[in-house]
């Protein structure tokens, strides 16, 4: 049974829904799903196939939606139901992205500058980390700390710092390269400077690339060590590693925010909560498919040629494991940290809270479906 929002002026011009059957990337898994589960010859993970079951039903009527209706004019609009998947679905991770960068230009950050750091690692490495959910936090660990510690280093050349300062950051993991490869890299936006007990800020805006660079080099060994403490390479590898001149490892922070800079500061965001996939770069050519890519590859390769099932083989590998988080808080922005409400004027929320607050008091939607109810 279907009941009436209270309050809620939507015009018959203000909602189109989104046709998402109609897209190529919806026709192609609902066409070769079926087969490609079956000719693959190794087991797909259940959360796998899952995503791509999930995303068939994403804006689509038949399988539930929303109905809302306007007093005012007596206009029906029906919303479908999203998916609300973490992998595939451009759709609710565009919502998502925005939606977090939202949250953390008006909340988190508050108006001082932010860096941004990007670490990438040797192709060995990025195997473990896809698959270790405590080797990762383990190397993120290592990051924050480096980090912190070439700011306090930076920061005290001008005067003395106070002691346990701290700073603070949001660190995204991202799983995919602009290829639609697997490329397991952290983003980290960093307020550029640290926070005292009391929340006073202290700038450290001289960084250089050789202070990048012998952050880079930290993270290098403490990262070897660490795997090789835990057995995941033997000893002659990690020295192997340690002596090569492009090991693999890479750290860049040349991608700067001013303070006053709030859309900057929010465009950032959303580059590091991007989809891994966009599907309007994704067309038709003759029986294959074509992906254009963002950026041209080192080989200058600007497009990507691929069957429907390569397709799905790449996208599979893209896919997030389940209950494991996208972006992490660190320092002064950690949920439990007590300088988080001096530095950002809002105290970390429960997730019940942010829930609740999703609807406004004066709508009330009654869901009806014509399969399952959600």
């Amino acid at each position: 049974m279907a009941c009436h929002a209270q309050d809620l002026s939507l015009r018959p011009s203000a909602y189109q829904p989104r046709r998402p059957e109609r897209t190529v990337l919806y026709q192609t898994v609902q066409k070769e799903l079926e087969s490609w589960l079956a000719a693959t010859s190794e087991p797909i993970p259940h959360f796998v196939e899952q995503e791509f079951r999930s995303f068939l039903k994403c804006g689509i009527l038949a399988y539930g939606f929303a109905r809302a209706h306007c007093n005012q004019c007596g206009h029906d609009s029906l919303v479908a139901f999203s998916c609300k998947g973490r992998g595939i679905c451009p759709s609710c991770n565009t919502r998502h992205m925005a939606q977090i960068a939202a949250h953390l230009t008006e909340n988190v950050f508050p108006k001082l500058p932010v860096r941004q750091w990007v670490l990438s690692f040797p192709k060995r490495i990025r195997y473990f980390l896809a698959s270790n959910p405590q080797i990762v936090s383990a190397v993120m660990n290592i990051l924050i700390t480096a980090i912190e510690t070439r700011l306090r280093i930076a920061g005290s050349r001008a005067s003395p710092l106070p002691k346990n300062c701290r700073l603070g950051a949001v660190t995204f993991i991202q799983r995919f390269g602009k290829a639609l490869n697997p490329h397991f890299h952290f983003h980290s936006c960093v307020i550029d400077g640290l926070f005292d007990r009391e929340g006073s800020f202290y700038p450290t805006n001289n960084l250089s690339p050789e202070d990048i660079h012998a952050t880079q080099e930290h993270i290098r060994k403490r990262v070897l060590r660490l795997f090789r403490a835990k057995g995941l390479i033997d000893s002659d590898a990690a020295s192997d590693m340690l002596e090569w001149e492009n090991s693999g490892f890479s750290l860049n922070a040349n991608v700067r925010i001013e303070a006053h800079d709030r859309e900057g500061l929010e465009r950032l965001i959303r580059y590091c909560a991007r989809p891994v996939f966009a599907s309007e770069r994704l067309d038709r050519a003759f029986e294959s498919l074509r992906y254009a890519l963002p950026k041209a590859t080192p080989e200058g390769q600007t497009v990507l040629l691929l069957k429907p099932k390569e397709l799905l083989d790449k996208l599979a590998q893209l896919i997030p494991p389940p209950r494991r988080h996208r972006h992490h808080y660190h320092g002064v922005l950690a949920p439990s940290s007590p300088q988080r409400l001096k530095v950002t004027g809002s105290p970390a929320k429960s997730q019940k809270d942010n829930a609740s607050e999703e609807l406004s008091p004066s709508i009330a939607f009654s869901c009806q479906s014509t399969s399952t109810s959600r």
